[in-house]
């Protein structure tokens, strides 16, 4: 499944066009590599995306082509999140 259609699905970004430019904007990474939108995620994969001052790393459980939003959640286990304070 692709990077941004995972992100969409999963409901951790609430529309594919965001998850497309955040990708493409080198703020995503899998498994410690840079991601672009079209990357092919597998379950077990960890990802690390940068939301301004947050980062929040996920470990991918399961791949789903639609969810509802009961089911959304696992699809993945937060690993870390990290709030950064700006100065």
């Amino acid at each position: 499944m692709r990077l941004d259609k995972f992100l969409k699905v999963a409901r951790i970004i609430k529309r594919r066009t965001i998850a497309k430019e955040i990708a493409d904007q080198d703020r995503v990474q899998i498994n410690g590599r840079p991601a672009k939108s079209s990357t092919k995620v597998a379950i077990g994969d960890e990802i690390e995306l940068v939301f301004g001052n947050k980062t929040l790393i996920v470990r991918v459980e399961d791949l789903r082509d639609t969810t509802k939003k009961a089911e959304s959640e696992g699809m993945y286990t937060v690993l870390e999140e990290r709030f950064e304070e700006k100065e």
